[in-house]
């Protein structure tokens, strides 16, 4: 793996490579080693809930990672917020005691972490992705809210913020944005992720007149199917789509980046293409990839030399299409 010096040059030269842990998730063990593994395989970016917990745990991950190699780079601490109310941003919810007793659970299957089990939802487990809602028999699931005050990191050492919004939603955003006025300056990166939708390009210009003190630099994130990249090839269609839309737009200012529905696909469809996108976010697929052997690991994968070998090597498989 050749490291780049920093992440702001993958950024430029259109290699930077995010790996979201998930604004909802905050399993605290899984965390810190996808953090670990991220970082060695060469990330640029990691993004994560707005909960000191979770900062601190993938900030140990990355700690591990520099002791193991010297080599790597630290990658950007990015926490999320949400502007008006984002699927990113829910826990799922139910009570087994409403369970029917003849009922095959078909939540706990389709359940992409385990977050669901005889007695209920695993809250630290739960990213919100949705997908128990419409298998639900009896229809019992639904979803709470998660909501995070900017205060909450206020003593927190980051340097990365992404703000989840949509169409409709301008003074959601331009209150959150007053929020997080005094701590812009600070950062290295301010990401908007979005959907697409009507008048998007009306939208995001509107966005840039709110960002003011204005970001050192602004990443827009075309969130294409969100919480879907583990699901099949298929899915990266939707980002690609709304990326070449977005470029197309032409705004003053701001990288365009990937997200939602990427998976191992999503490279080789960007290059066919000829999308000049400046980098790419992977979520579910990128956790999925590695899931089976974090959970072997345990707490600290470090202290099982195998595990973590070939951890990376799968995380590597990722990482080096961009790079």
């Amino acid at each position: 793996m050749n490291y780049v010096a920093s992440p702001l040059d993958s950024l430029r030269s259109h290699q930077w490579f995010k790996l979201i842990c998930g604004a909802s998730f905050q399993h605290l063990p899984a965390i810190r080693n996808l953090a670990l593994v991220y970082t060695l395989a060469g990330n640029d970016c990691i993004d994560m809930a707005p909960d000191p917990a979770v900062i601190r745990a993938a900030k140990e991950g990355i700690k591990v990672a520099q002791k193991l190699d010297k080599r790597a780079s630290s990658p950007l601490i990015m926490v999320s917020f949400n502007a008006g109310e984002d699927p990113h941003f829910r826990k799922a919810k139910f009570s087994s005691d409403f369970c029917p007793s003849g009922c095959d659970r078909p939540c706990i299957n389709i359940c992409p972490t385990n977050a669901i089990n005889l007695n209920g939802v695993i809250e630290n487990l739960c990213y919100g992705c949705g997908r128990c809602l419409p298998v639900c028999p009896p229809q019992i699931i639904y979803t709470q809210e998660q909501v995070y005050a900017p205060e909450l990191i206020k003593y927190e050492e980051i340097n990365a913020i992404e703000i989840h919004t949509h169409i409709g939603c301008t003074s959601e955003f331009k209150d959150l944005w007053e929020k997080l006025r005094d701590l812009i300056p600070q950062l290295q990166v301010v990401a908007v992720s979005f959907p697409d939708g009507e008048n998007l390009k009306e939208y995001l210009l509107e966005l840039l007149e709110i960002m003011q003190p204005a970001p050192a630099h602004l990443i827009w994130q075309t969130d294409g199917r969100p919480m879907s990249g583990d699901i099949g090839d298929g899915t990266t269609r939707a980002a690609l789509l709304l990326a070449q839309k977005v470029l197309n737009f032409n705004l003053p200012r701001g990288f365009v980046q990937l997200a939602g529905g990427t998976n191992a696909s999503t490279v080789s469809k960007v290059k066919f293409l000829n999308i000049p996108i400046s980098g790419i976010a992977y979520g579910s697929y990128a956790r999925k990839l590695i899931a089976d052997l974090l959970e072997l690991g345990g707490d600290r994968l470090e202290e099982y030399p195998e595990l973590l070998k070939l951890a990376l090597e799968r995380a590597k498989s990722l990482v080096s299409e961009i790079k």
